[in-house]
């Protein structure tokens, strides 16, 4: 879809996840897919942490344009936690990225970069390692 015809929400959600990739990639790491879909789920960020010891990581990206309602961290729900569970298991489970490469047989970890913006209006971005599902 258009950039045009995405919701603002859309955009900047799509917005936090190219920071932070800028941010993950600055740090060393390799960002094998953006916007991974596996079967009916999507994973946001595919990516090696350079380690020690190199680890395949999925990313998922937390986004809030203000903290009235909460962190970016708490927008990561039950539900969410269960969608994000079912795709990393399909893909797990093909060994395959849907390009068709082969995953890399490396350990894997769930990480969250949350992204929101301070009282101030500063955007503010944490990354969580080890996130549990």
């Amino acid at each position: 879809m258009g950039d045009a015809r995405r919701s603002a929400a859309a955009r900047q959600g799509a917005a936090a996840e190219l920071l932070a990739s800028g941010r993950l990639e600055h740090a060393g790491w390799t960002i094998l897919a953006r916007n991974l879909r596996v079967g009916r789920g999507e994973l946001d960020l595919l990516a090696i942490d350079p380690g020690p010891p190199r680890t395949l990581v999925v990313v998922e990206v937390r986004w809030r344009g203000r903290r009235d309602y909460g962190l970016a961290e708490e927008s990561l729900d039950r539900r969410k936690r269960a969608a994000l569970r079912r795709a990393i298991g399909a893909l797990l489970s093909t060994g395959m990225l849907p390009d068709g490469r082969p995953l890399p047989g490396l350990s894997s970890r769930v990480d969250m970069i949350a992204v929101d913006r301070d009282p101030n209006g500063r955007t503010s971005v944490r990354h969580h390692r080890g996130v549990r599902l």
